[in-house]
């Protein structure tokens, strides 16, 4: 087979085809683009997490403990060969004086050189240095500038009052979200009692930063010491464990959003797919004088092939570049959420995985318009007709299992895992054959029920839908599936956010006070009375950590990755309470509730999803330890929990007659009407009972939201290359079936039709096209909302449709627009000259 005739073959015919060539492929440029930004983000910040690992935790090695350290574990501890730093941290009230303003914040009281690596970046910049030797506070930037505080001001944290030394801009590991949610204020540990927080019941953890003398043995200084700490409550943390777990999270966010990109070139390829098949059946009376002229069915076919592949590779470097610029762009979208600096450099791994994707996805779809070259027959120049019929065979059938096969194995690589690549495959088929399925049946039921009493101008656009060459399925399938992503979004970010809003509605409470000590406890329901809010008492709560389920602990859970039981159950800190009764949120599912401990049996109640997702069953024993002593339980029900409702709910509920005397703080629940009432009420609280914390609801719906909005930014971000893919296939369909759209016109316009009746043809059959994709992305989301609210959620489904009715505006004033302008040369010059320059 003579290769040079072949690729000169090509060229020849793709010269005054070149650009139409190009635009078949135009459609994969984002969807590439999309994942080499991607791929190039994730191999900057894998790079970057190695460089500044150190810096994620700012020393060799942590331990932490929410418990009060035992003279084996100070033992333990004092082995340990190095520099160290001590730090405390909870939650408490900060309070401003010159406004009367407050907030809870997350108190660092630090003693030590920490850190080791990196540094606590201050304004000015010695006021991380220095705070602890003047005795000051250094408090996060934003929370100055919420409260217009400046440096050099006061704020009191519990019974003490500090002079602000500098703002806090950095500090190892922190991201912007974490100190949105709690902003941090650092301040000496030496003054840590003058506060009067450091006190029986209070929930602090406390961690020793290492800095050791010799830094390459921390592994087998972890592997030798890490079972005694763990006997003693105490975690440990190192760089590395530090580095993949962070890696890990973010590893995580990465393949999430390589598969959007992934469905945007997907997308993508669907319109290469339809915009070959139209090629091809342009080329067939070209293809068919070859026939004639001794050229195989092979050769024919290979032609072609050449020039899809030297186009895909074309297209596929143009992604390629325009991904890479884009990823010098994303740290700055990505920057809140990262606990690291990005300095974006190219990714040469992600340019060869770009070119090499592009080119082999976009050959894939080409070839299933292209197997049918291998049909045509010499005889196709005598048998010319209006719409000739291009045959599939079982080489077709091949072509969509490679398709197939190819999706999974890179879902694989990304996800790192068969069943979930197996599923995102399953869904991928499903979603783009439900769009199909809808698309041919809304142009069945448009041909089926034609409207013929309507105007001229309407039936001729409305039947334009399923005339042939007609791309209402391929834009349907991509711009409905980019609305859907988009919609679907916006409806789990409103689910959330109506989540807490709903809870707070009405007199249900919106104010939380915590660390309430039992000599507190009549006090602070006093003031709260005296400020008007009601009061329906206070629930105590009990710290503890689970021991042992039917004798199977934290060692054995080890020792046997058979067992069910999840590690975090041993692991976690858990804040239990006791009392007779249930109340309004919870219901007992299974097993007999008991209120009152008799016999010396301590019957509890666990939540049931708790329970079933660790095997925990009705009968079975718990040992409890709190504070030391040891507590065996029996299970005696499950409880269903309305998680949703602004409560004190809990995982674990003793009866009463167990745990009165054990050390415990209480809550508070309370409605407070307005913000103006909030702020009075902490106000007075603050200054009154300075170790009490608040939850302010209206605040968390704040945070919330913004939480929201920034993770959502990113997400919509990506899928925002689905829904520009599909405005690409649509100005690509249009000037694909431009020569057919000339005709029609030409015919119309030699018929007496004037510019504005093409233009308003035109116009119609685009805005039917949108409004159908936009419609159909749409209530394919509402569906996937509900699912979510029903299943996930559990709660009640009322979708904000504002949005959404945007969205669908939005979708069909661009679809109109891009339509219309794509025929604009069509209808401004005579039909003549048209017919000519043909």
């Amino acid at each position: 087979m003579d290769i040079k005739w072949l690729i000169k073959m090509a060229w020849r015919d793709s010269r005054r085809n070149f650009s139409r060539l190009l635009l078949f492929i135009s459609s994969v440029i984002l969807g590439i683009a999309a994942l080499v930004s991607i791929f190039s983000l994730s191999d900057t910040l894998s790079r970057e997490i190695d460089q500044q690992a150190a810096t994620l935790i700012g020393a060799d090695l942590d331990i932490s403990t929410n418990k009060k350290i035992s003279e084996k574990a100070q033992k333990l501890l004092d082995s340990i060969q190095g520099k160290k730093s001590e730090q405390k941290s909870f939650s408490s009230m900060v309070y401003f004086p010159s406004n009367g303003g407050t907030r809870l914040i997350q108190v660092r009281a630090l003693a030590g050189d920490y850190p080791y690596y990196g540094s606590l970046d201050t304004k000015p910049a010695n006021a991380g240095r220095e705070f602890q030797s003047n005795k000051t506070a250094i408090v996060d930037k934003a929370l100055l500038l919420q409260f217009n505080i400046k440096v050099g001001d006061s704020v009191r944290i519990g019974e003490r009052g500090y002079i602000v030394s500098g703002s806090l801009e950095a500090a190892p590991g922190q991201t912007g979200l974490g100190a949105s949610v709690a902003p941090v204020v650092y301040i000496p540990l030496s003054t840590l009692p003058e506060t009067a927080l450091d006190q029986k019941g209070s929930r602090i953890s406390t961690t020793f930063y290492y800095k050791l003398n010799n830094p390459q043995s921390v592994k087998a200084l972890v592997e030798k010491l890490e079972p005694a700490f763990r006997s003693e409550g105490l975690n440990i943390d190192t760089i590395e464990s530090k580095k993949e777990e962070t890696a890990r999270s973010f590893r995580d966010l990465a393949r999430f959003l390589s598969l959007i990109g992934f469905i945007a070139l997907l997308l993508g390829c669907i319109g290469v797919a339809s915009a070959i098949h139209i090629y091809v059946r342009e080329k067939i009376n070209s293809i068919a004088v070859l026939r004639c002229l001794g050229t195989t069915s092979l050769q024919a076919f290979l032609i072609f092939l050449i020039q899809i592949i030297v186009i895909g590779l074309i297209g596929s470097v143009v992604g390629v570049l325009l991904g890479t610029v884009i990823h010098q762009f994303l740290p700055l979208v990505l920057k809140e959420l990262l606990p690291v600096e990005l300095h974006p450099v190219m990714s040469w791994s992600a340019v060869w995985k770009g070119l090499v994707l592009g080119l082999i996805i976009s050959v894939l779809f080409a070839l299933l318009p292209l197997v049918s070259i291998r049909n045509i027959s010499p005889l196709n120049t005598l048998r010319i007709s209006y719409q000739p019929e291009l045959k599939r065979d079982v080489f077709t059938i091949l072509v969509y299992a490679l398709i197939i096969a190819f999706i999974f194995f890179f879902t694989r690589l990304q996800l790192k895992n068969w069943k979930e690549a197996m599923f995102f495959t399953l869904g991928v088929i499903i979603a783009f054959g439900a769009l199909t399925l809808i698309a041919k049946a809304l142009m069945w039921t448009t041909r089926k029920f034609f409207p013929t009493s309507w105007s001229y101008l309407w039936r001729q656009g409305l039947s334009n839908l399923y005339r042939p060459n007609n791309q209402t399925t391929i834009l349907l399938v991509s711009i409905g599936l980019g609305t859907a992503l988009i919609s679907t979004l916006i409806i789990i970010q409103s689910l959330l956010l109506n989540r807490v809003t709903l809870s707070s509605s009405g007199n249900q409470p919106n104010i939380v006070l915590f660390d309430i000590q039992t000599s507190q406890r009549e006090k602070v329901m006093e003031l709260t009375r005296q400020q008007g809010l009601e009061v329906n008492g206070t629930v105590p709560i009990v710290n503890m950590r689970l021991e042992s389920i039917n004798n199977i602990n934290a060692a054995s859970l080890e020792k046997d990755s058979t067992i069910k039981i999840q590690p975090w159950v041993f692991s976690r800190e858990y804040r239990a309470t006791f009392r007779d009764s249930l109340i309004s949120s919870e219901k007992i599912t299974a097993g007999k509730w008991t209120g009152k401990s008799e016999n010396n049996n301590v019957i509890v109640s666990i939540e049931e999803g708790y329970g079933k997702r660790n095997g925990i069953d009705l009968g079975d024993t718990m040992i409890f330890n709190v504070q030391g002593a040891m507590i065996k339980t029996i299970v005696g029900s499950y409880r269903k929990v309305d998680w949703n409702r602004i409560q004190t709910n809990f995982l674990v509920v003793f009866p009463t007659g167990v745990l009165e005397n054990a050390p415990q703080f209480h809550v508070l629940l309370t409605h407070v009407p307005s913000v103006e009432a909030s702020a009075k009420f902490q106000q007075v609280l603050v200054r009154t009972f300075p170790n009490i914390s608040v939850i302010d609801l209206g605040l968390v719906l704040g945070i919330l939201d913004n939480i929201l909005s920034k993770i959502g930014f990113v997400i919509r971000f990506m899928a925002g290359f689905c829904i520009i893919t599909g405005l690409i296939v649509l100005i690509a369909s249009v000037l694909i079936s431009k020569y057919q759209r000339i005709q029609e016109s030409v015919l119309l316009r030699t018929l007496g039709a004037e510019r504005k009746q093409v233009y308003m043809i035109n116009a119609i059959e685009y805005f039917f096209i949108g409004a159908l994709a936009a419609t159909t992305g749409i209530v394919l989301s509402l569906l996937a909302g509900w699912a979510l609210a029903y299943f996930s959620f559990e709660m009640n489904y009322g979708p904000d449709l504002v949005p959404l009715l945007i969205i669908f505006l939005v979708i069909c004033a661009l679809t109109v627009f891009i339509g219309l302008m794509n025929i604009r040369t069509v209808v401004s010059r005579s039909p003549l000259e048209i017919l000519r320059q043909e």
